[in-house]
């Protein structure tokens, strides 16, 4: 058995680097007294799987973590005993509990939604981002396992929405397409002409499916 936990990194806590988060998380574990697996070995430790880190930086409204259990507990009583040792900042939203045979959250990842708050915008963005859409490439240099490479971005682009100063968008998350939300702001100020402003990205929801089709990750 395992228990799929939606969390909330929340804006303080965006500077914590992924490796920190996890030992906060496998912290949490222990002291909440539940029946969680423990590694193998002379060091064994909380096993646990997270469906993609976050970049230091970058707070997170509904991430999630895969915690494999020793025995059966009520989806309740896990999330009453876990939010009772997580501290305020770093909250457990949801719990559900998924079957040993049921896909890790990283494998059915495949885009995510993301809000990039700006501290003001230029004059007639909304057209300058129109346009920027309606290109059919655009390219970028992205980073992958083996060094820098020159990609098309515009597939992995899935929607926009633009609200005040609120950007929002759909970005693809997997390991054979991403555009993560820094690569899409820098080629877009770039196609503008204009200084990137200073804005807060906020990772809103993970996602599975296809386009245009996509789900909530948690509910695959």
């Amino acid at each position: 058995m395992k228990m799929l936990v939606i969390f909330e990194k929340s804006e303080r806590l965006r500077h914590i680097g992924h490796l920190d988060l996890m030992r906060a998380m496998q912290r949490a574990l222990r002291r909440s007294g539940l029946p969680i697996a423990f590694s193998q070995g002379f060091n064994p430790h909380v096993l646990l799987n997270f469906a993609a880190p976050l970049s230091v930086g970058m707070p997170g409204k509904r991430e999630i973590m895969e915690v494999p259990l020793s025995k059966g507990v009520c989806e309740g009583d896990f999330k009453k005993m876990l939010s009772a040792a997580l501290p305020k900042d770093l909250p457990c939203i949801a719990v559900r509990s998924v079957d040993d045979r049921h896909p890790a959250p990283m494998a059915s990842l495949t885009a995510a939604t993301y809000s990039v708050q700006f501290e003001s915008l230029p004059e007639n963005f909304s057209e300058t981002l129109h346009r920027f859409m309606a290109q059919t490439e655009i390219p970028a240099i992205r980073k992958t396992k083996t060094g820098m490479k020159p990609c098309d971005i515009r597939p992995m682009i899935h929607e926009t929405l633009l609200e005040g100063n609120t950007l929002y968008m759909t970005l693809s998350l997997c390991e054979k397409a991403t555009c993560k939300p820094d690569l899409f702001l820098q080629s877009l100020f770039e196609f503008a002409g204009q200084e990137r402003p200073a804005a807060l990205i906020t990772r809103l929801q993970l996602l599975g499916g296809e386009a245009p089709g996509f789900m909530p990750l948690e509910m695959l």
